[in-house]
Formats: C-alpha cells, sequence, structure tokens
C-alpha cells in the first residue's frame, strides 16, 4: 500500500537544516545537490557580475529595484511549490514594492537571473531549473562558466544564444544601458 505524500512547500524547504546540500524544490518535489564549496573561480565570476550590475543599477532612476546575489532565495509562483536559490539576480521596483520585511524569500519574477556554473553543477539539474525559470516568465537568464569564459544566454520563446570573452554582454530590452565586455567577468 503506497502513502500519497504532501506536495512540498517553500515553507518546508527553509526548515530543512544547512547540511552542505543546496535544495530547491519545482511543483513541489525536492530536488538537491551537493554544493561546490570554496569555489574561487565561482566567487570571482559572481562578485564581478554583481559588481558591474551595481554599476548599471546605480545609474537607473529612484526606483529601480534590487540587485541579490549568493544564495538568494526565489519563490517563483504564487503557491509556493516552487522555489529556488539563484546566484543572482536583478528584481524589478514593481516586484520589490510587492515584499514583506517578515519574509526574507523574494516573492515574484526578477527580471534577471543568473547561475554560475560550479564542478559540481548537473546539466540535467541546471536544465530543469532554466526551463522552469523561463516557463515561469523570468524574461532573461544568463548561466556563467567560469571555466570556458562563457555566458549562454536564454529569453523566452528564443533559442538560446552564447557570448565569450571577446564578446560584450547587455542587458537588451531587459536591463537597458547594460553592456560589459565578458573578459570583465573573469578579471
Amino acid at each position: 500500500m503506497s502513502t500519497a505524500t504532501q506536495p512540498m512547500t517553500m515553507t518546508d524547504l527553509l526548515a530543512m537544516p544547512e547540511d552542505g546540500k543546496r535544495r530547491w524544490i519545482i511543483n513541489g518535489e525536492l530536488r538537491e545537490e551537493d554544493m561546490t564549496k570554496r569555489n574561487r573561480f565561482h566567487s570571482a565570476a559572481m562578485a564581478h557580475l554583481t559588481g558591474e550590475l551595481y554599476i548599471w543599477w546605480r545609474q537607473q532612476n529612484q526606483s529601480r529595484g534590487e540587485i541579490v546575489c549568493g544564495e538568494a532565495a526565489v519563490q517563483l509562483t504564487e503557491d509556493d511549490s516552487t522555489g529556488f536559490g539563484v546566484d543572482a539576480a536583478y528584481v524589478p521596483p514593481e516586484v520589490m514594492l510587492k515584499q514583506s520585511d517578515e519574509f526574507t524569500i523574494i516573492l515574484g519574477l526578477p527580471s534577471l537571473i543568473v547561475e554560475v556554473l560550479s564542478p559540481s553543477t548537473r546539466a540535467d539539474d541546471l536544465d530543469e531549473k532554466i526551463d522552469k525559470y523561463l516557463e515561469s516568465g523570468v524574461p532573461l537568464v544568463w548561466v556563467i562558466d567560469p571555466h570556458d569564459r562563457t555566458v549562454t544566454i536564454y529569453q523566452p520563446g528564443e533559442e538560446p544564444t552564447f557570448a565569450n570573452a571577446r564578446q560584450e554582454l547587455t542587458g537588451g530590452d531587459v536591463l537597458p544601458g547594460f553592456s560589459v565586455p565578458v573578459s570583465r567577468l573573469f578579471e
């Protein structure tokens, strides 16, 4: 006799112990992987990218949203059955206005989600995350590969594009005016 289990929620996820696992939920199902610890390439790429985003952010008008990084928790759907820790994100002002000081998870869609590859990143897990980000309506997803010094750019309904260390990474219509040489992310 099988027993039906309840779908996992963000509240359940947050109650789990910190034990070296990176966890997220998709449609109420737990996903997890071992975290890469003390990876200077991952950390440097994330720091350089968020620095560049910060420069762009400072040039925006007063209502400029927020940049988050370092495993910021994001709940993409109204129900709390899908949530992720993301390496970095830009959350637009209209989403930030809906946030509560009592809840640390970002509720709503960032304009940009960034994943930085680590040696422990599994392709099928990454593909599932990207699919869910795009399916949920995130307009721009960047996957940074410190090893190959590339960025893969995803947008809903479009084929992925790539930018290498000899090219510029731009924010297009999602982050107007954002542009950085990809090489700068790996200096």
